[in-house]
């Protein structure tokens, strides 16, 4: 009890021998400095209570002893700076040391077991390019972050009101975010200002041009509909240290897109998703948010420039049904529309990727009508040869008609010819009475061959006209076989048709 009482006189000594420096001290400070001799008795006061928290047996932890130092330096800046100032934003830049700042070099923390929060959005501002031969998404995407940093303290009434303030991105730390499916530098003009808020938090927006892989499905192109994803995360931070936080409503994040969407090429955005994931890398983990961009390609060029131009073509070939089978322009007709289909083809060829492992429709339908062309074009050049078949049979047949009549008129005036002549006797009896008679019936025996020829000529074409009004068998037989495969080619192409564009309308895009 008696060291008690000793103690206690021990403690009002110093008490009073403090209290009477501090009156001192207080009339220079208030000299040299303008009035700050609270900090002496504030100083006092954190020894007192260090020193009865020592008596009652209990210490502070270093952290709380790193708190408190901290608390008291942004105390002694703000009343460093409690006047106003003509120069806001270079006095908070030397109240916060940021000119001469090292705490940029490392991630800013209060303890390093603690992770720093960054919350992160993502729009797509335009859709440039989606190039399906290299599977790439060429977009132009802005990303907005927002982080906390202990270092940055200000209270705006010390400085004028001045609440935030935009300084040089290279004077503070920030996320060193990548996009993992991005094969292409950067191309956008990057932002050289951060801004940073008085309570502590701070802003940045990046600005970038992603040129991404993304795994094309073709299936239904032109009426596909392409998902491309985006995963953003830390290069070397795992998410002990570094994590994301976002705002995870499809609905609210495509809306916003959509306002701030500039151009959208020849795709329609669906809808935006995102997903935050723990994804392992190098024995670590690290924090990823992918996002999902959903997008419809705009077809109506596609088909006016592809599939309307095919069914034009099958519509001529249709056509040429409605041409004789005799002329031989009816083959070279057809072979010039297959061409034609050809050359659709090979623009197809470039624009379609060979790494598919699906044939798309749209290739499907160009090889059904290629083949239901080639098709009718074979039974085209069947029928023609039926026909000239029954053509070469009936010049045969008339040629020999011809000789034949020929030789028959001809053997017919011989005998005429022979029968007629009067016999010896009767010459004799009459010769010198019918002489002049007999001169007229020569002449009129010798005319007689031309006459014979003429009637043949008009016997041979009555009958070729007959035999054309009859037609022979093959013919009648190709005429048959071109109605019939006229019907069923009608048939199978509806059927064709129907189906390909009930795949295009139905079919998943896997």
């Amino acid at each position: 009890m008696f060291t008690g009482f000793l103690f206690l006189l021990l403690l009002t000594a110093v008490y009073f021998f403090l209290s009477g420096g501090s009156t001192n001290n207080n009339s220079k400070d208030d000299n040299n400095n303008g009035g700050s001799s609270w900090n002496t008795t504030e100083l006092q006061d954190d020894l007192k209570s260090n020193h009865s928290f020592e008596a009652s047996g209990e210490t502070f932890n270093n952290s709380e002893q790193q708190e408190l130092i901290g608390q008291r330096s942004h105390k002694d800046k703000d009343n460093d700076h409690s006047k106003k100032s003509a120069f806001p934003y270079e006095d908070v830049l030397n109240c916060l040391n940021l000119t001469e700042n090292k705490d940029k070099l490392v991630r800013p923390a209060k303890h390093f077991k603690k992770p720093t929060w960054v919350y992160l959005q993502m729009a797509i501002m335009a859709i440039l390019d989606v190039k399906e031969v290299d599977q790439t998404f060429i977009s132009f995407a802005v990303i907005y972050m927002k982080w906390e940093d202990p270092h940055i303290y200000w209270k705006p009434q010390n400085f004028g009101g001045l609440d935030k303030m935009r300084v040089p991105a290279d004077l503070l730390w920030k996320p060193d975010l990548m996009i993992e499916e991005m094969i292409e530098k950067d191309k956008a003009v990057p932002n050289p200002f951060i801004t940073i808020h008085s309570n502590g938090f701070v802003e940045h927006v990046r600005d970038l041009m992603v040129v991404s892989t993304c795994k094309m499905q073709i299936y239904k192109f032109p009426f596909d509909i392409q998902s491309c994803t985006l995963s953003l995360k830390s290069i070397v931070y795992p998410e002990e240290e570094l994590r994301f936080e976002v705002i995870d409503d499809s609905t609210l994040i495509t809306e916003w897109t959509r306002q701030m969407m500039r151009n959208e090429s020849e795709w329609f955005l669906i809808d935006i998703t995102v997903k935050d994931k723990s994804v392992s890398r190098c024995f670590e983990k690290q924090s990823v948010l992918i996002y999902t961009i959903r997008m419809k390609r705009h077809s109506a060029i596609y088909i006016a420039n592809f599939l309307v131009p095919i069914l034009f073509f099958f519509c001529l070939d249709l056509a040429s049904f409605l041409m004789s089978d005799s002329e031989r322009e009816k083959v070279s007709f057809k072979v010039t529309v297959l061409l034609a289909v050809t050359v659709m083809q090979l623009i197809l060829n470039d624009i379609l990727p060979s790494s598919s492992n699906r044939i798309p429709l749209i290739a499907v339908y160009w090889i059904g009508m290629f083949g239901l062309m080639m098709v009718s074009l074979l039974e085209t050049m069947l029928v023609m040869y039926l026909i000239e078949k029954d053509s070469a049979s009936k010049e045969k047949k008339a040629d020999k008609n011809r000789s034949l009549n020929v030789k028959k008129w001809t053997h017919c005036a011989c005998v005429c010819n022979v029968s007629d002549e009067p016999p010896s006797e009767l010459l004799s009896v009459t010769k010198e009475d019918k002489r002049s008679q007999l001169m007229e019936e020569s002449n009129s025996l010798e005319k007689l061959p031309d006459e014979l020829s003429e009637a043949v000529k008009a016997l041979s074409l009555l009958l070729s006209r007959k035999e054309e009004r009859k037609p022979d068998y093959w013919t009648r037989v190709a005429k048959k076989l071109n109605i019939i495969f006229f019907f069923v080619y009608v048939t199978v192409s509806a059927l064709f048709l129907g189906v390909i564009f009930s795949l295009w309308i139905h079919a998943n895009d896997e």
